[in-house]
């Protein structure tokens, strides 16, 4: 018996000692003296977008650092009655002593195909356009290369300027910000646009390691999705009245929400 146990002991003490040599993978974390505040999906939704923001700003009275970022998701437009009004805030009122990073959402591409190409109408008023160009002014009753005609007529230069200088992604620390997501197995520099701001399966199936936490909107879940590899935070704000934030800071993970 005791001899038994010897071995039972000393096969526990090399156990704990490969433990104890085990590199400790570290947290992923932001910069150091960085806050990060990460929006979802705002489809419209002026007063949603609004509230979250004066609650990024009482959020952030505490913060002491030298950086404040808030990153927006993208799909700014469609399904919700305000498009024109949710633009027309993010360039006049940017929310002061934030950097402000602004990425493209499908939807957004959406308006910008509309533009060049008549024919792409159909497939964007099955996704919410009738909502997008109302809020411009324009009804959506003539053929399509009519509401063409007259929603380029009235769009704003300014917020052409806006869409059409919308980033990609965005890279903070540990963390990779996208609209949709990324391709498993891609390097993230070599991503495609179209997984970009499209992509579901195979990336929200996936545990593969994509380098960095990938955080992203785009696939609607009713609470933020959590997992090794990613953070999913569009709540459907649209349909629900819920527009969630991810904050993060340091190693620290929060949320804020409507």
């Amino acid at each position: 018996m005791r001899h038994i146990r010897r071995h039972v002991l000393e096969d526990d003490q090399r156990a704990q000692g490969r433990a104890r040599r085990r590199p400790q993978v570290p947290a992923p974390r932001v910069p150091e003296g960085t806050r990060v505040y990460a929006i979802g999906d705002i489809h419209g939704r002026l007063d949603l977008l609004a509230q979250l923001r004066e609650r990024i700003v009482m959020d952030s009275g505490d913060f002491t650092g030298e950086r404040k970022v808030v990153v927006y998701l993208g799909d700014y437009v469609d399904r919700g009655p305000q498009s024109r009004e949710v633009i027309d805030l993010l360039v006049d009122e940017p929310l002061g002593g934030f950097e402000s990073v602004h990425l493209k959402g499908n939807h957004d591409k959406f308006l910008l195909d509309f533009l060049d190409d008549a024919s792409v109408w159909p497939l964007w008023l099955y996704n919410g356009a009738g909502a997008t160009i109302m809020s411009y002014g324009v009804t959506p009753t003539a053929g399509a290369e009519g509401l063409q005609a007259e929603f380029r007529a009235r769009i704003p230069a300014r917020h052409l300027e806006f869409l059409r200088s919308l980033a990609l992604s965005h890279a903070e620390g540990d963390y990779y910000f996208v609209h949709a997501g990324v391709r498993p197995g891609v390097a993230l520099e070599d991503q495609d646009e179209a997984d970009m701001i499209w992509i579901r399966d195979p990336f929200l199936s996936s545990c593969a390691d994509h380098g960095k936490i990938v955080v992203h909107g785009h696939s609607i879940a009713r609470e933020p999705e959590i997992e090794a590899n990613r953070i999913g935070i569009d709540t459907g704000a649209y349909a629900t009245g819920k527009l969630t934030c991810l904050v993060l800071e340091g190693e620290g993970r929060a949320f804020l929400h409507t």
